[in-house]
């Protein structure tokens, strides 16, 4: 579930990390990047505990509703089939992904109000009232669910939860929610197939912990070779993560014969806007760009495969 972007993104926050804190060292900075990955799985994992938490609450719901003294239409057909359906269910019966809820202590990170308060919301939504009143298939309950996800990613109160339990939640949001989707669009399914969604180690080993170990084992290499390159500008004044980007990206390119130079500059350029100064784009791009030039001249730069595309 996590792209080379996003473990680039950990990476960058590592670097950083231990260039302004003197306590910290490599093998520290390793193991904090492995728990970065176990961290990121979780979080997928308490995405999915938090939805079925929300869905529960349609059994109350149905309670309050048969005690109505005057009930509406919708009162006198709901059913909670939210939540006791083939689909959820599926999810519910799995006993491999119950064990991890458990591991991972998910009742004690859960907020339950918030919970209420996000399926009362929903409740009230008219693709909720539709689907109570209609008849529904498989495809119908995705959709619902995924409908109920958007409402999550915009709800204060979802947000605030997930912010508060983990930390990483803003930069791995898009990922988790692309996973999510994958993993209910495939309901009811074979019982642990959240497991395909762990982060694979080509990613996460084969280029994480060498991107990690490469940059930090070569940074006085690194920066001799772009200190000519920025000779016109004060290396001090140079933003620290401009520096980190540029060392990481020349790694990458030494490093990666897979990976085309022209990828591997798009992608850093991408990172330092959202992470950078407003104009560390151009700054980056630019000084890359003539690295790879000089890289290239010193026959250092060896590609294969998908990496030969430019």
């Amino acid at each position: 579930m996590l792209s080379r972007r996003s473990v680039r993104i950990k990476i960058m926050q590592l670097l950083y990390a231990l260039n302004r804190d003197e306590n910290l060292d490599i093998t520290e900075v390793n193991k904090l990047y492995k728990s970065s990955i176990e961290q990121s799985f979780e979080l997928f994992l308490f995405n999915i505990y938090a939805i079925v938490g929300i869905c529960k609450y349609a059994i109350q719901d149905g309670e309050k509703r048969k005690k109505k003294h005057i009930p509406k239409e919708i009162d006198q057909a709901f059913t909670p089939k939210l939540y006791e359906n083939e689909l959820l269910q599926a999810v519910i019966n799995d006993e491999k992904l119950q064990k991890k809820f458990k591991k991972h202590d998910f009742e004690t990170k859960v907020n339950t109000e918030y919970l209420a308060k996000i399926y009362e919301e929903y409740s009230k939504s008219e693709a909720y009232e539709k689907f109570i009143l209609s008849e529904t298939n498989k495809d119908d309950y995705v959709e619902l669910y995924l409908d109920l996800y958007r409402l999550c990613r915009s709800n204060e109160f979802f947000n605030e939860m997930l912010e508060d339990n983990y930390y990483n939640w803003i930069d791995d949001k898009s990922l988790v929610i692309g996973s999510f989707k994958k993993y209910i669009k495939a309901q009811p399914s074979a019982a642990g197939a959240f497991d395909e969604f762990y982060p694979d180690k080509e990613t996460t080993k084969a280029f994480g912990e060498m991107l990690l170990k490469e940059t930090h084992k070569k940074d006085k290499k690194l920066s001799d070779e772009i200190g000519p390159v920025i000779k016109n500008w004060d290396q001090e004044r140079v933003a620290i993560l401009d520096m980190i980007l540029l060392k990481m990206a020349v790694t990458e390119m030494l490093n990666c014969e897979t990976i085309p130079v022209k990828v591997t500059i798009n992608e850093y350029v991408e990172v330092s806007k959202k992470y950078s100064t407003p104009k560390s784009k151009e700054f980056i791009n630019g000084v890359l760009d003539k690295l790879f030039k000089n890289l290239e001249e010193k026959e250092l730069i060896k590609k294969e495969g998908r990496g030969l595309t430019n």
